[in-house]
């Protein structure tokens, strides 16, 4: 058995989908015996995971799943180990970094307010 990284793709539609589109892209772990199991593995998965809900607002909501764009063998998985990289353009750097560096505050924060509230 070997570890896998797959991309599932949902697509999210609001009442009428009247709206620009929206699409999840998700990595999710999958342990398979190789890349072909894997990939159905990774397809059950994403279709087992659709769902059809109300929002606050009481219109629907559907998350319908796609596909799978991508599947990556891991050969090890050890601490600090890459497992994924994307590399995209951004219009402006400087409001990307300060979005960078908020998320990355609240995460800290947010650790370290679960960690001593346990102890």
């Amino acid at each position: 058995m070997k570890w896998y990284l797959a991309k599932l793709i949902y697509r999210i539609i609001c009442g009428e989908g009247v709206h620009k589109p929206q699409f999840d892209e998700q990595l999710r772990l999958i342990l398979a015996e190789d890349d072909f199991h894997a990939f159905q593995k990774a397809r059950l998965i994403g279709e087992k995971e659709e769902d059809k809900f109300y929002n606050e607002t009481k219109k629907p909501v559907q998350w319908k799943f796609i596909d799978i764009t991508e599947l990556h063998p891991l050969s090890d998985l050890t601490d600090g180990v890459e497992i994924y990289s994307k590399i995209g353009e951004k219009e402006d750097a400087i409001n990307y970094i300060n979005q960078v560096s908020v998320r990355s505050k609240y995460l800290h924060d947010t650790c370290l307010e679960k960690y001593f509230d346990v102890n």
